[in-house]
């Protein structure tokens, strides 16, 4: 067989959800919807905190981080399938499918990691609250999300570049939703038992590592909390954590369980719906997690929308 036809294959088909017709349209509506609320969601967030001072804190500015991250994310995923549910021909060009791979493993890395940041942010701010202010400053901030930053590009670069070096031979149907990498590996016509290594090393590092780091952080979070002798404190304490432990409850959890076993990986089906998750529930939930779980943000909001119907009185006065 050519050698040339084995390695390269110039586009992929990627299978999606549904063959249906009716059933793609009221997906194209539903997930536009979403897709709008997400990006609307995470981009007032990001502004929120840019225009009230009192948001000015390593905290805030790590979950500004976050909610970049998240709509960036869906960006990712989020049009290429929506233009795919209409369209006849569901094809993707073999550099944007590797282009997309890396953008989503990437950015799927900074998350992973810049949740563990968001964890010691907590840890300092819960068990050594009087040098918050100078453990956690700007310096180390900025820092600490160029780490996540580059740790994730790193790896996303590494599997990649391993990962399109496979020969597909005439394979070129993924089915999935997008490039996703389980997916793409499985079209390779040879052994791909180094990539499944490369995939549970990388998986180590980048989820498994800041997840026990999380875990580590908030045990010593609440044995601090439950030290503390009023009910009243260990309820303000435990509710600076609420929401980061929500998103880490929704981040981590089927990352682990899809990346850390190659080897036996779930149902495809599975697959989709947690990609599917991730590119576009998780992103539109978390700036509603930290909307209504924080009093800061919500304060924040109300201090913005008296100013916005103020300014409205005005204009209508004028």
């Amino acid at each position: 067989m050519d050698t040339d036809n084995q390695t390269w294959v110039r586009e992929f088909i990627l299978l999606g959800l549904s063959s249906d017709w009716d059933t793609q349209v009221c997906l194209f509506v539903l997930f536009l919807v979403m897709y709008l609320a997400t990006v609307v969601g995470n981009f007032l967030i990001v502004l929120l905190i840019r225009l009230d001072s009192r948001l000015h804190t390593p905290m805030y500015f790590f979950i500004s981080n976050l909610s970049l991250v998240d709509v960036s994310y869906a960006t990712t995923i989020i049009p290429q399938m929506l233009v795919h549910l209409l369209a006849e021909h569901k094809a993707i060009h073999f550099v944007s499918c590797a282009a997309q791979l890396f953008f989503s493993l990437g950015l799927g890395g900074i998350e992973f990691v810049l949740l563990a940041v968001m964890a010691y942010d907590r840890y300092v701010a819960v068990c050594d609250p009087l040098r918050y202010s100078v453990i956690m400053h700007g310096g180390l901030c900025a820092r600490l999300a160029t780490m996540s930053l580059v740790s994730g590009s790193v790896n996303a670069l590494v599997q990649t570049a391993i990962t399109f070096q496979l020969p597909m031979c005439t394979n070129k149907y993924i089915d999935h939703i997008s490039c996703e990498l389980l997916a793409v590996v499985r079209l390779a016509c040879v052994d791909t038992s180094s990539n499944e290594v490369a995939i549970m090393v990388s998986s180590f590092i980048l989820l498994m590592t800041p997840f026990c780091l999380v875990l580590l952080s908030y045990i010593q979070i609440i044995s601090t909390i439950l030290k503390i002798q009023s009910t009243e404190g260990r309820r303000k304490a435990f509710h600076t954590c609420a929401s980061h432990l929500t998103v880490v409850a929704l981040c981590y959890g089927m990352a682990i369980f899809t990346y850390t076993q190659p080897c036996s990986s779930p149902a495809v089906l599975q697959e989709k719906l947690i990609s599917l998750f991730y590119a576009i529930l998780t992103p539109m939930l978390n700036p509603m997690i930290y909307s209504l779980r924080n009093k800061e943000v919500k304060g924040a909001w109300k201090k913005l929308l008296g100013q916005l119907s103020g300014l409205m009185s005005k204009l209508a006065t004028w």
